[in-house]
């Protein structure tokens, strides 16, 4: 996969790809503003997770519809969640490229991104009010997937950034201290009608690192990218090559195994969350695990790195929009 180094634009003037915008980058190097309407999908999508609770956020437009939600959950209680439908993604705000203010209206959230710092916020049924650091020179993984000229995906995926702050809900505060670690996964793109895709994502502390894991699956095979990449450190290490994923998503408690160069862990979850939406054009099904991850990674040759129970998610989602 080539490195991009300075910015570029991830269209042509006329909505076709940017030939010389394939590629991955350390930090976001793309202007993903995109022109026109029809298979065009822009969202945010964040999760933070601390010991014994996690929280996600997700504000999208799909073009001809918008999904906006909320997720919690926490040990020992049933999970709650805050979500709405907009047709033709109204109420729902998105900046074309990385960075400003994401909103949708219902339900309520805000997402600002101020670089250094992120603020995540939201009101109603489960309020939200977190901060997310991004480490001065902290790298993540920025790629853009090329289908065809005029199918294309830029995707930022963000691992180990620290998190604090609260959340409120059923009438409780829950306490996202210094243990805690947010994930981003920023997308702007047109895409094919049906597409499945795995992704895995974990952060933390382990092996005496700072370690964040980003896998992801499926939707890249042939297009010569992926969105593997290990974060140690605040340092990436991009994986060229797709990991192999081995699993079951039909058993709630089987564990997942991911391997391939340098990765080579096992996922064992906690939580299930399964989604399953028929909405006209949109067809969802989702399921995603929340667990830990163990086992050993290589950010460089020689240079291994222990992974031991640290807190993360693996899914399968089949898709039709």
């Amino acid at each position: 996969m080539r490195e991009i180094t300075e910015p570029v634009a991830l269209c042509l003037p006329d909505g076709r790809l940017n030939p010389g915008a394939v590629g991955w980058s350390r930090r976001p190097l793309h202007d993903t503003a995109l022109k026109g309407w029809g298979r065009t999908k822009r969202w945010e999508y964040w999760c933070v997770m601390t010991e014994g609770a996690l929280v996600a956020l997700t504000v999208s437009d799909l073009d001809f519809i918008g999904v906006n939600g909320i997720y919690f959950a926490a040990d020992g209680l049933p999970p709650v969640t805050s979500e709405a439908i907009a047709p033709f993604g109204l109420g729902t705000r998105l900046p074309a490229s990385l960075g400003g203010r994401a909103a949708s209206r219902l339900p309520r959230i805000e997402i600002v991104d101020g670089a250094d710092e992120i603020a995540l916020r939201s009101q109603g049924k489960i309020e939200v009010d977190l901060t997310v650091r991004r480490p001065a020179g902290h790298e993540t993984l920025n790629v853009v997937v090329p289908w065809s000229e005029r199918r294309f995906q830029f995707t930022s995926k963000q691992t180990a950034l620290p998190a604090t702050g609260t959340v409120r809900t059923g009438g409780r505060e829950y306490v996202f201290g210094a243990d805690s670690w947010a994930v981003l996964d920023h997308g702007r793109g047109r895409w094919p009608r049906d597409m499945v895709w795995n992704w895995g994502a974990a952060s933390g502390r382990t092996g005496g690192h700072v370690v964040g894991l980003q896998f992801g699956g499926k939707w890249t095979a042939g297009t010569g990218m992926t969105e593997n990449a290990l974060c140690v450190d605040g340092r990436i290490t991009a994986i060229p090559r797709e990991l192999t994923w081995s699993y079951d998503a039909a058993d709630e408690h089987a564990p997942w195994t991911i391997t391939g160069p340098g990765v080579d862990v096992v996922f064992t979850p906690f939580h299930r969350r399964a989604v399953d939406v028929n909405a006209l054009l949109l067809r969802n099904r989702t399921v995603q695990q929340f667990g830990r991850y163990s086992g050993v990674i290589e950010p460089s040759p020689g240079e291994r790195v222990t992974v031991d129970g640290l807190r993360g998610w693996a899914e399968e989602v089949t898709m039709r929009w």
